[in-house]
């Protein structure tokens, strides 16, 4: 815990600077918006942004063809995307490193039944298998989350298990079989602590994934529904309009490759630091 409260504190600036505003509009974006997002106003539509026209700064970021302000849309819409990336990359990596751990410790039956149900997964495309599964879920918050689960928990498992079987067999493992150690005991002390590097690497690599999926699926009306907001259905809502308005979609699109650069790069970063033989001396 030391050691990741140490790295966590030692972020590099680019991805902090990319991701501090997502977090903070994720977390607190309702007390700060400049107007209501779901306000209908159709005096109001379709308005360019303000210091385009030379109107100040009441619509920071135009409106859109309802009259609503894109500012605090992209604002909310950041919510949806921090809820289904993280809680859906967590509940992807709880089942990936427990099925993992047990295929690679184990072994046998189980192992061989697990890793072709992995291999079965991992051919298919992965935009392919959530549209498959959101169509049968539906849409909503949930659902996605269910679907980023369902996707990237083999990635885990496939990692997981290759360590843990070489990990087993390790004398430190082996002297503990021969002290009495339960097995329950040697994977939660022997196991796992070397194991959980890797998982957070793939976690914080799979938030840019998880965030493009998320917008993909909103996009194709398969996720986050109305009231609610979100990046990828404001973009949906804009095609009409791209021609004469162009910063209905320009701008939830900024957000989305903004939120996915600072992902990859804090993931880049972090597999650097955790890993022993990328880690600079």
């Amino acid at each position: 815990m030391k050691r990741f409260f140490k790295i966590a504190i030692e972020l590099p600036i680019a991805a902090v600077i990319l991701l501090l505003p997502v977090l903070i509009c994720g977390l607190f974006g309702q007390f700060f918006t400049p107007h209501d997002a779901t306000v209908i106003n159709p005096s109001l539509a379709l308005r360019p942004p303000s210091w385009l026209v030379g109107q100040g700064w009441a619509y920071t970021l135009g409106t859109d063809y309802l009259g609503r302000d894109v500012l605090s849309r992209v604002i909310l819409g950041a919510r949806a995307t921090l809820i289904v990336s993280v809680v859906g990359v967590m509940c992807a990596g709880l089942i990936g490193v427990c099925i993992g751990l047990f295929s690679g410790f184990i072994g046998g039956r189980f192992d061989l039944i697990m890793m072709r149900l992995v291999d079965m997964q991992m051919s298919m495309p992965a935009i392919l298998l959530a549209l498959l599964i959101s169509a049968s879920l539906g849409a909503g918050l949930t659902a996605v989350i269910i679907v980023i689960a369902i996707v990237y928990w083999t990635q885990y498992a496939r990692v997981v298990r290759g360590e843990t079987l070489s990990i087993k067999q390790r004398d430190f493992v082996v002297m503990a079989r021969v002290e009495g150690c339960s097995s329950g005991r040697i994977l939660v002390k022997h196991i796992i602590p070397h194991v959980i590097d890797s998982a957070v690497v793939i976690a914080t690599l799979q938030l840019g994934t998880a965030v493009m999926l998320e917008a993909a699926l909103s996009f194709l009306g398969l996720g986050v529904q109305p009231p609610a907001v979100a990046w990828g259905k404001m973009i949906a809502e804009a095609r009409l309009y791209i021609a004469t308005a162009w910063w209905l979609p320009t701008f939830p699109g900024i957000a989305i490759m903004l939120t996915v650069l600072g992902a990859n790069l804090s993931g880049d970063w972090l597999r650097d630091k955790l890993d022993p033989k990328l880690r600079q001396i």
